[in-house]
Parts: C-alpha cells; sequence; structure tokens
C-alpha cells in the first residue's frame, strides 16, 4: 500500500449514482440489484471503495427504490443517501449539493457507477494519488485497443477512426467537490452534452488527467456483462 494510502492529508469522498433505470439491461430488473456470490452488485462495488479511506460515501437513488437502504452495505455507518434525479448527472449534481452541506469544497471527491463491481484496489489508490499529488481533475481510462469503423446510413462503413489518441474512459472520476459542482452546474446551464463528469470539466475549461484503469474494470450494461462480471471477481478473488 502507498504512502499516501498510510497517511491521507486528504479528506476524500464518494458518489454513487444509483438511480437510473438501467433499461438496456432489463426493463424490470435493476442491474445494481443482481446478485453475485451471494452479495448484491452494489454490495460489491460499495466494498471496493471503501477499501479507501473514505470520510464517506453518498448513494443517489431513485425515489422508488426501497431496496439500497436494507443492504448490510460495508462501512454503512459512512453510508449516506440522497434522492437521485432523472439523468445521471442530475443524480450526480443532488449529491454533490448534499455534500457541501457536510463536506468542504475543497475537499475530493470521486463518482464511480453502482454498476461497476470489479474496480481494483491498484487502480483506486492510483487516481486517488494522481489527482492528489498534481492537485487536478483525473479519471480511470484504458487505451482503446481495437479498430474502430464510423458507421453511416444504416451499417455502411464510412471511414476508419485513428485510435492512436482515443482512451476508453471508466470511473471512477475524482475531482475537488466545488469545482465538480461549478463544473455540472455551468455545463448544464449551457446545454452542453454531459456524458460523464470529465466531459463537465471539460466544458469550463478544467484540465482532467488520465490514469491508467484495467479492462476488468467492466460496467454492467447488458445482462452477459452480469455473466462477465461474475467470472472476473472470482478470478480476483483467487
Amino acid at each position: 500500500m502507498s504512502l499516501l494510502m498510510n497517511q491521507q492529508p486528504h479528506k476524500l469522498w464518494a458518489i454513487i449514482p444509483a438511480a437510473g433505470s438501467g433499461s438496456r439491461f432489463s426493463k424490470t430488473e435493476l442491474k445494481q440489484y443482481q446478485m453475485i456470490q451471494e452479495q448484491t452488485v452494489l454490495e460489491h462495488t460499495i466494498a471496493r471503495l471503501t477499501q479507501l479511506p473514505l470520510m464517506g460515501y453518498v448513494l443517489a437513488i431513485g425515489q422508488q427504490d426501497h431496496v439500497a437502504q436494507t443492504l448490510p452495505l460495508k462501512n454503512i455507518e459512512k453510508a449516506h443517501f440522497c434522492q437521485g434525479g432523472a439523468e445521471r448527472v442530475h443524480s450526480v449534481l443532488n449529491a454533490l449539493n448534499y455534500l457541501s452541506e457536510i463536506a468542504s469544497s475543497d475537499d475530493w471527491v470521486f463518482v464511480h457507477d453502482a454498476a461497476r463491481p470489479c474496480v481494483s484496489l491498484e487502480c483506486l489508490q492510483a487516481l486517488v494519488e494522481t489527482a492528489t499529488t498534481h492537485n487536478q481533475a483525473a479519471i480511470l481510462a484504458i487505451p482503446v485497443r481495437d479498430t474502430l469503423k464510423r458507421v453511416v446510413e444504416g451499417h455502411d462503413i464510412q471511414e476508419t477512426v485513428d485510435r492512436s489518441t482515443l482512451w476508453q474512459a471508466q470511473t471512477p472520476q475524482m475531482a475537488k467537490l466545488g469545482t465538480l459542482k461549478r463544473a455540472i452546474e455551468q455545463a448544464l446551464t449551457d446545454g452542453a452534452t454531459i456524458t460523464d463528469e470529465a466531459s463537465a470539466l471539460e466544458h469550463i475549461g478544467e484540465k482532467v488527467v488520465v490514469v491508467n484503469g484495467r479492462s476488468d474494470n467492466i460496467k454492467i450494461t447488458y445482462p452477459e456483462d452480469l455473466e462477465l462480471a461474475k467470472l472476473i471477481l472470482t478470478a480476483q478473488a483467487i
């Protein structure tokens, strides 16, 4: 474990947006409550994140969600709950507004997908160390490996895209609480497209650095991803 993790001088919080319907996974079942090794996906995700010395974590959940607050989450004494929004970005902003009441704007916060239960401690430590050492926002990402095609009019290939400078963004994505809140508020006001926290930070000209992630930090989006996550978690436990 790095010196940073042993002597953490920075206050660190986590936000887990978990209010989405996940319609690509199922019309009726929420992916974060699917079971893997006798625990929900969300429990696995929280267990990974709480390996870091968090001040606390905020779960932004749906209004009709009656499950999250009944789960035996890791470090439950550090758990906070707020209402999610119509879209992921609104859930994150609601959580940031919640945190603003109990944390400093200079505290660090990272946002992590509820359905990414396989993120490694090494990646989490690398992200935190990079952001705090360089005092700038950072995200986990991996270089794009496969050949990319731009497709138009159905399935016709228009061109092959140069992937040499392309990275696939993952989570967590980390920034100062006040900076991220301001970025999202401004991006929403301007009607900008916000696909993740980094895109909001980019919109206000905030520099964001990528930290090498791992390909096994998958997001459960489709039903087949759940089976892959089961295999990854089993392999990581060996």
